[in-house]
């Protein structure tokens, strides 16, 4: 059992309980554990590691709720580029993580000003979405700091889904890329037994966000719950300059 003090614990079960949260209803809130365990850890290239089984779990709970509901179409689009940035953000999990949490908040900056001006004023920027530099942002970006939320957000509201089709398509998503990060963090020798045993702790909180989440979704209208994701893409993404 890792011998961390009482606040640690404290905000470890409060990521645990967000991510529970934004992986069964509310998309965004999530994205607030990155820095979050990064507190509680101490060490952001460590807080990868500690962060993903917990991540892992929260999307199990998840696909109960939300497996029926995806569009393989919009997977399989980003299929390859998200392939592309995952190679590469695995060869850049040796770099130095400051450098890296905010290049990708400019980029995912830029997508969200995309995504607006095509909202707002379609006149402006016209034609079909592409998938590549998603795809590749995606990739790359849950690889080296678990930040891939925003690029995913951003994409998925492009395409105009219902918000049950939204969460199936961010729960298969994640899933998937999540379950491919766990060789490469091993490899790389982020795991340890410390780390584990602290996100088994903290499965009483991911069940009880899961369960909150899935709640408050069902009580959200759905230009609501657009408008909640676009607000919590902005705010994730601003994180990810701390």
């Amino acid at each position: 059992m890792p011998d961390l003090h009482w606040w640690q614990w404290g905000v470890g079960a409060l990521c645990a309980f967000l991510i529970g949260v934004a992986k069964s209803g509310i998309p965004g809130l999530g994205m607030a554990a990155v820095p979050l365990m990064i507190l509680a850890v101490g060490n952001a290239r460590s807080s990868i590691a500690w962060l993903l089984p917990i991540l892992i779990f929260a999307d199990l709970m998840a696909l109960y709720f939300w497996r029926r509901h995806a569009d393989v179409r919009v997977l399989l689009r980003l299929a390859p580029w998200v392939l592309v940035g995952f190679v590469a953000g695995a060869l850049a999990l040796s770099l130095d993580e400051a450098y890296l949490r905010p290049t990708i908040a400019i980029v995912v900056l830029g997508m969200l000003a995309i995504y607006l001006i095509r909202r707002f004023w379609p006149d402006l920027i016209s034609g079909s979405l592409p998938p590549a530099p998603y795809g590749f942002a995606g990739g790359f970006s849950t690889t080296v700091a678990n930040a891939a939320g925003p690029v995913m957000n951003i994409y998925l509201l492009s395409m105009k889904l219902p918000k049950e089709q939204f969460m199936g398509n961010t729960v298969w998503f994640f899933f998937i890329i999540n379950l491919m990060k766990v060789p490469v963090y091993t490899w790389h020798g982020l795991f340890t037994a410390q780390s584990l045993a602290f996100d088994a702790v903290l499965i009483p909180a991911i069940v009880i966000g899961a369960l909150t989440g899935r709640w408050l979704f069902l009580h959200i209208p759905q230009p609501v719950f657009e408008w909640f994701v676009i607000v919590s893409t902005v705010v994730s993404t601003l994180l990810l300059f701390r």
